[in-house]
C-alpha cells in the first residue's frame, strides 16, 4: 500500500490506484475539489515534494497548461492513482476559505 504523507498534517497508507485526491479527504484532510474531480478546475492541485505521482494525463496537462507561472512540481489530485509513496502539500482546503462544502466528491 503507498503511504502520503502531508508534512505537518498526517501521514497515511492508501489501496492501490484510489485516487489520491479520495485518498486525501478519506484521511479526513479537507481539500477542495470544485468541478467533483473532472479536471476542470485547479482547487484539489497538489505540490509533490517528493515520490513518482505517474505520467500526467491529457486533461490534467491541458488544464495545468491554462494556469500562469506554476511550478513543475504542480498536479491535480483528482487525476493521480496512487502507485507509490508520496509527500505532497495540500495548498486549497476547505478550512481556509469561507466556501461551505469542499464541492461534489469525484468518483472513483
Amino acid at each position: 500500500m503507498p503511504t502520503i504523507t502531508v508534512p505537518d498534517v498526517q501521514t497515511f497508507e492508501v489501496p492501490d490506484d484510489k485516487k489520491l485526491v479520495l485518498a486525501i479527504e478519506d484521511a479526513g484532510i479537507d481539500i477542495l475539489h470544485r468541478c467533483g474531480g473532472n479536471a476542470k478546475c485547479t482547487t484539489c492541485r497538489v505540490e509533490i515534494i517528493s515520490g513518482d505521482p505517474g505520467a500526467m494525463n491529457d486533461a490534467e496537462r491541458e488544464r495545468l497548461a491554462r494556469e500562469v507561472d506554476l511550478a513543475e512540481n504542480i498536479r491535480l489530485s483528482c487525476q493521480i492513482r496512487c502507485h507509490s509513496d508520496l509527500t505532497i502539500n495540500v495548498p486549497y482546503r476547505l478550512s481556509s476559505t469561507e466556501l461551505t462544502d469542499a464541492g461534489p466528491r469525484p468518483t472513483d
